[in-house]
């Protein structure tokens, strides 16, 4: 597989990312999807939904080899956690 670099700033493709999310792809994949990864392409809009983030991100890669991947996971503000917590959001 060919390798993607960043095109844009960290900042740049957050907000990138985050905006796609918002506008666009929460509403269609929010119902339902507690805890599944999406997989962006910021350039595009181009999505992959998965329960795996590395099965989303493979399937968007495989339709858009120069994807450019922001991830987020449905229900919470973030992809992954580390270290001790107590799980409140249920995911």
């Amino acid at each position: 597989m060919a390798t993607s670099h960043p095109r844009y700033s960290k900042q740049e493709f957050a907000r990138r990312g985050d905006a796609l999310y918002e506008r666009h792809i929460r509403p269609v994949v929010e119902a339902g999807n507690p805890g599944k990864f999406v997989a962006i392409d910021i350039d595009t809009g181009v999505y992959e939904m998965d329960a795996d983030e590395l099965v989303a991100s493979d399937r968007l890669f495989a339709r858009s080899p120069q994807a450019q991947i922001w991830l987020i996971r449905i229900g919470s503000r973030y992809v992954r956690r580390f270290g001790a917590s107590a799980r409140s959001e249920g995911v």
